[in-house]
């Protein structure tokens, strides 16, 4: 116990040093991780013996982590990725494959060892590749759900790798030596069966997670709900994850695999949430402690004895892969950013690279010195990674500037409103005042976003908007209203300040991102202003106050009080409010704020007293 508290401590205190201080130089949260595990591993000694055994352990992260994405994935979703997951991962793989491969048996090796040695670094870092990409929020871009179906379609590719390697293992002057040195098989149930029974117990596995999530888990959580204790959520939520894990083990097929099916499976339940908030904390833990085991795994010792080597079939190794996966995104559509990404976020090797040499080496398929480099290979490139996501980073922000924007349109008509801004706000404002008579002259600088409109017959003009030449060339100096719906604080305020400048007597309906925002608008000088989702929540919060017993007048005679008394406070504060101290260090702010509260709170008190005298 001792000794485990003690490596407890180590890698803990390892973490949370490491990872904020790498989180501040923007190197990303995995970086610090494998850092870590370097300084407390080969750096300082601080590792024990059962490092390995703990790896182990924390590569249940991944089991976590690919439960959590499946969670996310409705299977329509699911079902809208396939050509990508058989098209452009299938391709990676056996392209990947085939290249290394014979990569390997150029420089000597037998092509059994090639062929292992192809599969192994055909796969990629799902654990690295998945976190990174939503610590940056990459995962919605084209790149990032392009190098997700790949890691899906690898993960799922582990199966026939784990099976086709014994296979290897037993072709003439392999199979003998490593029967004769007792290597051990694997401890799956299938192990004795034939191959028709190893496959349908494949599939009567995969149906039990399918049948069981569709069909157990609501009762389950019911009758967990009866005994109102909080940690029997998280209990039950680890208790499907490890179940469906040993399950999946048990009949050889991949964990993470039988995870993901099952975040599937219940990824339409009312329990989802409950199953995510449980499982995040165990996730994150388990993931960083995985990264700070590769980090302490690594062998510096060989790599000293033969860094050109090592290095070399590292960066080698990663060029040939982000060679492939260039020219497949190049070829399934990806262009500019999204290729970028694609190529440089699935270059490295993966964690299943190191239990496919493990398995490797079990079985003979490769000699133990050759599995050491590979294990150090494997480890250096996911040591990289993060670096080639800063890389990514460089390239696209060059990219961005060096990219030629088309030209705005020319305006070829004025109108009495003009909108800026047409995304989910301004198109809404559109309609209304289209529908009720009103022709209106629409800015957007999404070029997407006006086609669309096109194809739908509203007219548009593409533009920047705080452009001073456009907002002239749609007719400021003439129109009675200009609305401003741009989804971007800093533009709406600079347009909002220039119209004023030009026009003192237009009428300006302003967007407001939040309550900061609506007091620099009514600073710049903005009529009207319009808190994104503060009508939405009061009609929100009206349906409540119906469902808690309140008569459909009295809802909404609460509402339009509430509505009526908070924009006038928002006037007063904004009088009072200060850009240049925080909101906590403004003293008249917060006690006009505690007043006004106050107010309200009383005003809402008092109408519902004398309607229920009226009563």
């Amino acid at each position: 116990m001792e000794s485990f508290l003690l490596q407890a401590t180590i890698y803990l205190a390892a973490a949370v040093i490491a990872v904020p201080i790498a989180s501040r130089l923007g190197l990303g949260s995995v970086l610090g991780y494998l850092l870590a595990g370097v300084v407390i591993g080969p750096v300082l000694g601080l590792i024990g013996s059962e490092a390995y055994q703990l790896r182990s352990f924390a590569e249940f992260g991944v089991v976590l982590m690919l439960f959590l994405i499946g969670l996310e994935l409705e299977p329509r979703t699911l079902w809208d990725l396939r050509h990508k997951l058989l098209g452009l991962g299938g391709s990676q793989i056996i392209v990947t494959m085939a290249l290394v491969a014979g990569g390997a048996v150029a420089l000597g090796q037998p092509w059994q060892a090639g062929l292992a040695i192809g599969m192994i670094f055909a796969l990629s870092s799902t654990a690295i590749v998945v976190q990174t990409l939503s610590e940056k929020g990459l995962m919605q871009t084209g790149g990032g759900r392009s190098a997700f179906s790949v890691l899906l379609t690898q993960d799922v590719a582990v199966i026939p790798m784990l099976v086709g390697l014994p296979l290897l293992a037993t072709l003439p002057g392999r199979g003998a030596l490593a029967e004769a040195e007792g290597h051990p098989g694997t401890l799956s149930l299938i192990e004795e069966l034939p191959g028709w029974g190893a496959a349908l117990m494949m599939l009567g596995a995969a149906g039990t997670i399918i049948l069981g999530g569709a069909y157990l888990i609501r009762p389950l959580f019911r009758y967990i709900h009866g005994a109102r204790l909080r940690e029997m959520y998280t209990a039950v939520s680890l208790l499907i994850v490890v179940g469906i894990a040993v399950l999946m083990s048990l009949v050889g097929l991949s964990p993470a695999l039988g995870s993901f099916l099952a975040g599937v499976v219940l990824a339409n339940s009312e329990f989802r949430h409950e199953l995510q908030s449980d499982i995040e904390p165990f996730k994150g833990l388990l993931l960083g402690l995985f990264f700070i085991t590769v980090g302490a795994g690594i062998n510096f010792g060989m790599l000293f004895e033969a860094p050109g080597l090592i290095v070399a079939l590292t960066l080698a190794m990663m060029v040939l892969k982000g060679g492939v996966l260039y020219a497949l995104g190049r070829l399934f559509g990806l262009k500019g950013r999204d290729q970028w990404l694609f190529t440089l976020g699935l270059a490295q090797a993966g964690e299943f690279g190191f239990v496919l040499i493990s398995f490797s080496a079990q079985q003979n398929v490769l000699p133990p010195p050759l599995a050491e480099m590979l294990l150090l290979v494997v480890a250096l490139s996911m040591l990289l990674t993060p670096l080639f996501f800063i890389l990514y980073e460089v390239i696209s922000g060059r990219m961005k500037e060096s990219r030629a924007e088309p030209p705005p349109d020319e305006i070829d008509e004025q109108n009495p409103v003009i909108i800026a801004g047409i995304g989910r706000f301004g198109q809404v404002v559109n309609r209304l005042l289209i529908n009720s008579g009103f022709r209106t002259t629409v800015l957007d600088h999404d070029l997407s976003t006006i086609d669309l409109m096109r194809a739908f017959g509203i007219k548009g003009f593409f533009g920047d908007p705080t452009r001073p030449e456009l907002l002239h060339a749609a007719g400021l100096a003439r129109a009675q209203v200009l609305v401003v719906a741009m989804d971007d604080p800093r533009a709406v305020v600079k347009v909002v300040e220039y119209a004023r400048s030009q026009r003192p007597d237009l009428f300006i309906v302003a967007r407001a991102y939040d309550r900061i925002h609506t007091f620099r608008l009514y600073r710049a000088g903005a009529d009207k202003i319009v808190r994104e989702v503060f009508d939405s929540s009061l009609r929100a919060g009206r349906y409540v106050l119906e469902h808690l017993g309140l008569s459909e007048y009295e809802a909404h005679e609460a509402e339009a009080t509430f509505y009526k008394l908070d924009r006038a406070a928002i006037r007063d504060l904004a009088e009072v409010w200060d850009p240049d101290i925080p909101i906590s260090q403004n003293k008249a702010y917060l006690e006009l704020a505690k007043a006004l509260n106050k107010e309200l709170e009383l005003a809402l008190i008092k109408r519902f007293s004398r309607e229920g005298s009226e009563e």
